[in-house]
């Protein structure tokens, strides 16, 4: 299927002089669920290269891929798994993952992605939040023991059956499914469920899978909380297989092309704009390593003659600055996509000219969208690519609001608005933020500010809610603060970002302590290990004797910015 973006005149650019603009009605949104998406590309493209592994030592063709997919989707069918049912994986980028994300789509179930930097209490919330009735997980990596922590949650593993959990703190789960070879008490070893296949549940797949419809929910992806707690943004076929698709589209994905995936799957750059971007083309997706590591992906990119890349800045930074990077042949790349962060401009300009990357675009969105409302395309000059996030993909619109709701005018900033086919189904089991986060209209409020120009390219220029994106991960200081005030030594507490040249942002957390015996700066940190992800631990911690307020009790985190800003003699970047 040819799926050249054919652009209605004028479409892209603002119409009637202010911030709105509506993304092109061509190709056609997909009408069809994932498992259809893929089996269309097996029959066209079986014998080509689907999912290469290259720290397992795994070469899958498409056709090799479906298989495997078909082997796990009739496991889990025997397991008693259902239509509906949710299924956690957490895990770094490993085969299994990708074949969960294809199984589960195969019987309609959906998909829970666990960021595998969680630590207990992000992981139990997860859990509980959604009723996850099955979980697979990798048995540890680099500092996560995954088992010992699930075993710390439910330490009635040890003593039941695989499949027969019953525990008290994860009240839903059920069935425990791990990677390797090892065994584990409780749990089922991922090659038991996937030798469970025979005939009768093969056979059931297909009628299954031709019950389901696109807008049936697929996926649930947890993003921070401005409140706290994460929230689930539910995603359905129809959300990630057409942003997938239009990604792809803007980047002139063909059958030919071979990507490059050292972003995390958990997230949506990994899972909808790689591998399900990859299943709408025929393309071949390549794990150079379970985690991001510049050598591996390096090596990659030049031993699979990788055409595309994908990366948050830092990424890209490092590899660039990897000690050996000229001796590696990057001839084949091509394009790709840097997202996720602010990029700043001369890492732009060093992509292009020493990773012969002159078609790299940059995308911008969010998980609640799936994700991605705006693109450059490969051929926007550089300065729109390096000083925006380029124009609106096909069938969305976006409007730029001011705090009163009105469309503001051509270059102006507000709230950005996101609205068509990607807004998320809402959040899982949450009414009052689903309200919150999309009008009765349909518009998805973002929380970004941003303007748009004469033709419709796209400037984010900061953030309503005062996250923080650090290394590509997207912060909440609120979530920080309220783990922070379980501290005892903790009276008050604010979270803020402050300016990082290798993450872009790093957190800084400003606090008044209690009377008596003050903790430490160490002390602070170490009470956070364990307990939350190590990218939301602060890199920066001051004790103040008050913090600056406004008369009406709101916390003046600027002030607070711009004096680290000085002390720490931090420099500003300029960014895209």
């Amino acid at each position: 299927m040819d799926r050249k973006i054919e652009e209605s005149a004028g479409s892209l650019a603002p119409i009637g002089g202010v911030s709105l603009v509506r993304g092109a009605d061509r190709p056609p949104l997909l009408d069809e669920t994932i498992s259809a998406a893929f089996a269309r590309t097996v029959a066209r493209h079986g014998s080509r290269d689907g999912a290469v592994f290259l720290e397992h030592g795994i070469r899958w063709t498409y056709a090799e891929l479906a298989r495997q997919v078909d082997l796990l989707a009739a496991g889990l069918h025997k397991l008693g798994l259902r239509k509906g049912d949710r299924v956690g994986i957490w895990s770094p980028n490993r085969p299994e993952w990708v074949l969960t994300q294809f199984a589960t789509a195969r019987l309609g179930l959906i998909m829970v992605n666990i960021n595998p930097a969680y630590r207990l209490a992000e992981l139990e919330f997860a859990l509980v939040k959604v009723g996850c009735k099955a979980l697979v997980t990798a048995a540890s990596f680099k500092t996560s023991d995954y088992l010992g922590m699930l075993g710390t949650l439910a330490p009635e593993m040890a003593g039941c059956a695989p499949g027969e959990l019953r525990a008290k703190k994860l009240p839903d789960l059920r069935i425990v499914i791990r990677t390797g070879e090892e065994k584990t008490p409780g749990a089922y070893n991922f090659a038991d469920v996937v030798a469970m296949a025979d005939d009768a549940a093969l056979a059931a797949l297909d009628p299954i899978t031709a019950s389901l419809k696109p807008d049936e929910p697929i996926n649930i992806q947890f993003t921070s909380g401005t409140t706290g707690s994460p929230k689930g943004a539910t995603l359905t076929h129809r959300n990630i297989l057409n942003n997938a698709a239009f990604v792809t589209d803007a980047m002139h994905f063909t059958e030919e092309d071979r990507l490059a995936i050292p972003v995390p799957l958990y997230h949506c750059f990994g899972m909808v704009m790689g591998t399900l971007g990859c299943v709408t083309k025929g393309a071949a997706m390549i794990f150079p390593s379970e985690g991001f590591e510049p050598g591996a992906t390096l090596k990659a990119l030049a031993g699979e003659r990788c055409t595309a890349a994908y990366g948050v800045p830092t990424m890209f930074v490092a590899q660039l600055d990897h000690p050996d990077f000229r001796s590696f042949d990057l001839s084949a790349l091509r394009t790709g996509i840097m997202a996720g962060s602010p990029c700043p401009i001369e890492v732009m300009k060093r992509v292009v000219s020493s990773m012969h990357m002159d078609e790299v675009t940059i995308a911008y969105g969010m998980t609640e969208t799936s994700p991605v409302s705006f693109q450059s395309s490969t051929d926007d000059p550089i300065e729109k690519r390096v000083s925006t996030v380029g124009r609106i993909l096909p069938h969305l619109e976006v409007k730029i609001v001011s705090e009163d709701g009105t469309t503001v005018p051509v270059g102006q900033s507000g709230e950005l608005c996101t609205r068509g086919y990607s807004v998320m189904k809402g959040y899982w089991k949450d009414e009052e933020r689903t309200k919150e986060a999309i009008d009765a209209e349909g518009w998805m409020h973002t929380g970004d500010l941003a303007t748009l120009d004469e033709e419709g390219y796209c400037n984010i220029v900061g953030r309503v809610k005062d996250m923080v994106i650090r290394g590509g991960e997207n912060v909440y200081p609120r979530e920080v603060e309220e783990f922070l005030y379980r501290h005892p030594k903790v009276r008050e507490v604010q979270v803020f970002g402050v300016p990082d040249e290798k993450y872009g942002e790093e957190l800084c957390a400003w606090i008044v302590v209690q009377a008596g015996d003050p903790p430490t700066e160490e002390e602070i940190r170490e009470f956070c290990r364990g307990q939350i992800a190590h990218y939301k631990i602060p890199r920066y911690v001051r004790f103040r004797e008050s913090l600056p307020m406004t008369v009406t009790g709101k916390a003046q985190k600027f002030i607070m910015r711009d004096a680290m800003v000085e002390e720490l003699h931090l420099e500003v970047a300029k960014t895209a």
